[in-house]
């Protein structure tokens, strides 16, 4: 049962990861190149979207392993998997503190509405992002490594 935990742990933390890089690697670079208000209307609607889902996505993840880590405490792995654990906990962290505040105030905006600095607010949460995405694929990484 443990290892089915495991296989389904580092699955969902590997969907997550890729969904994430996707974001920050393919979708916002095709949206930052459209012309008008596309590329800003798409980011409202991906935040509105993903800000919906990746909250339960990141908790549950984070639950996953904490489950794998105490369920798998005296097997190989356990060390890493709670390594990744810290890892995913940082990633709520960074998210809580640093991403949806700005994503918050982004998934209101319009052509209408959006504040004359939001290149800079959105440049701002790529940044973030970047890293919470490294962040994630250490945790990921390290998921994979306990299996072995």
């Amino acid at each position: 049962m443990l290892n089915a935990l495991e296989v389904f742990t580092t699955v969902v933390v590997g969907l997550m990861v890729g969904v994430e890089f996707s974001v920050a690697f393919v979708i916002n670079p095709i949206l930052n190149t459209l012309p008008g208000d596309s590329g800003q209307l798409g980011r409202a609607h991906g935040g509105r979207m993903l800000g919906a889902v990746m909250p339960v996505w990141y908790i549950g993840s984070l639950v996953l392993v904490a489950v794998w880590a105490i369920a798998g405490w005296h097997q190989d792995g356990a060390g890493l998997a709670v390594a990744a654990g810290a890892l995913l906990m940082l990633s709520v962290i960074m998210s809580l503190l640093l991403l949806v505040p700005i994503n918050n105030r982004g998934k209101t905006w319009t052509p209408e509405n959006r504040p004359a600095d939001w290149k800079q607010q959105m440049n701002r949460w790529d940044r973030f992002h970047y890293v919470r995405v490294a962040v994630i694929i250490a945790a990921f990484t390290l998921l994979v490594a306990a299996l072995a």
